[in-house]
């Protein structure tokens, strides 16, 4: 399943990251929506759900994110809804992990 969120704040440090595999940072913005997908990896067997996802999350409450693979890239974002089948564009799409 995916989720989506509108990013609320992100810091600095995304926008300066330059290795290119980390590069999807810099795309980051506030006020804007985000595709994540929730993939079996990340999946908890007992719950069948990703962690982080805001799944008991209403429409104001604040959630925090932090980036893999570095840490300094982190902010907040709002739940907007959960979307059982992944239609997310490529530009603005993660994956839990």
């Amino acid at each position: 399943y995916c989720v989506e969120f509108r990013t609320e704040s992100l810091s600095q440090h995304c926008a300066l990251e330059t290795r290119p595999h980390a590069r999807w940072m810099q795309y980051l913005r506030e006020g804007h929506t985000v595709c994540v997908a929730c993939q079996p990896p990340a999946m908890s067997p007992a719950t069948g759900r990703c962690s982080g996802d805001g799944h008991s999350a209403h429409g104001d409450n604040i959630l925090h994110w932090e980036a893999i693979g570095n840490s300094h890239c982190q902010g907040t974002w709002k739940k907007i809804r959960q979307l059982d089948h992944c239609s997310c564009p490529l530009v603005h799409s993660f994956i839990f992990t």
